[in-house]
């Protein structure tokens, strides 16, 4: 097969991967729609939201939020993410699409339909304390969890990274949708977003259910064939990102290569691979669901 029928082919299914069985549906209720928008291409959130790096940030994002008992406490009970992972995925991506290049009266309905369905998701975590999606301190957990990740992912393995005052209004453009889903307080600059994950910390736990997710993710992942190579060379990058104490908890063992030189090794040509793949014309012709907008 030449080699740009197989970038094609192979861009083709990471695309669908992410974005369903329908990604042109999909894309359309995107980028289809007519209406005022919340940001712009020359918007930090757009440039890190649009990144072959998102693929790492998916995974490094679920080892990270999987640490606080109560929000996994409500994706063991209220979701079947070992059976159909991928659903997971593709209505995440599909939220960051809508609510970073998709049309404001969009956005806004589908953080409503998110917050109606945040309310049934409530029970007994296993410790007996209760936990509600809609808690506005676990969502907060949620939010700085996954921004920090992206914003990190971002950073390490985008060619063209943030400037520091980039970075901060990075942090302060995904407080906006953070606060419609029913966060208070979000942070509104970089160091606080760190900061914001530091003093989680004291709340978070090794349990049973974390180490299922890591255990799945990265030793049985939701792949076959060829693409549980490239799946593992990102799972790779995703935990080398990860601080060590997270690291720790989740029971994840790495080789002695030091960290900055397996994501120069490894992670940096397996994200650069993906941005090649997404970049291909007939794929990129139409925009990539949860990695939109030109590819960096």
């Amino acid at each position: 097969m030449p080699l740009s029928r197989l970038r094609r082919s192979a861009g083709m299914a990471l695309r669908s991967k992410v974005a369903g069985d329908n990604p042109n549906a999909r894309a359309a209720k995107v980028w289809g729609a007519v209406g005022e928008r919340w940001f712009t291409e020359t918007d930090p959130i757009w440039r890190v939201h649009s990144d072959a790096s998102m693929f790492v940030g998916g995974i490094r994002s679920l080892l990270l939020q999987s640490l606080h008992p109560l929000a996994m406490a409500g994706v063991e009970d209220h979701s079947n993410y070992r059976a159909d992972p991928w659903v997971r995925v593709n209505n995440t991506s599909f939220f960051i699409a809508q609510t970073t290049f998709g049309t404001i009266d969009n956005a806004e309905k589908l953080i409503a339909a998110v917050r109606a369905m945040h309310e049934r998701v409530v029970g007994i975590a296993p410790d007996g304390r209760e936990y509600s999606a809609n808690d506005p301190h676990l969502l907060r957990w949620v939010h700085i969890a996954e921004m920090e990740t992206f914003l990190t992912c971002y950073q390490t393995y985008s060619p063209r990274p943030l400037s520091p005052a980039e970075a901060d209004t990075y942090v302060e453009q995904t407080a906006l949708v953070a606060r419609l889903l029913g966060v208070t307080d979000p942070p509104l600059t970089a160091t606080g977003l760190h900061e914001a994950l530091e003093a989680y910390r004291p709340e978070l736990e090794s349990t049973e259910s974390s180490r299922r997710v890591a255990h799945f993710l990265l030793r049985e992942p939701p792949v076959t064939g060829l693409e549980t190579v490239g799946y593992r060379a990102l799972a790779s990058a995703a935990v080398r990102t990860l601080q060590p104490w997270a690291r720790e908890m989740l029971g994840i063992r790495t080789s002695p290569l030091p960290d900055h030189l397996a994501r120069a090794v490894l992670g940096r040509p397996a994200v650069s691979v993906v941005r090649w793949l997404l970049t291909e014309p007939h794929v990129a012709a139409d925009r990539i669901i949860g990695h939109a907008g030109p590819q960096r």
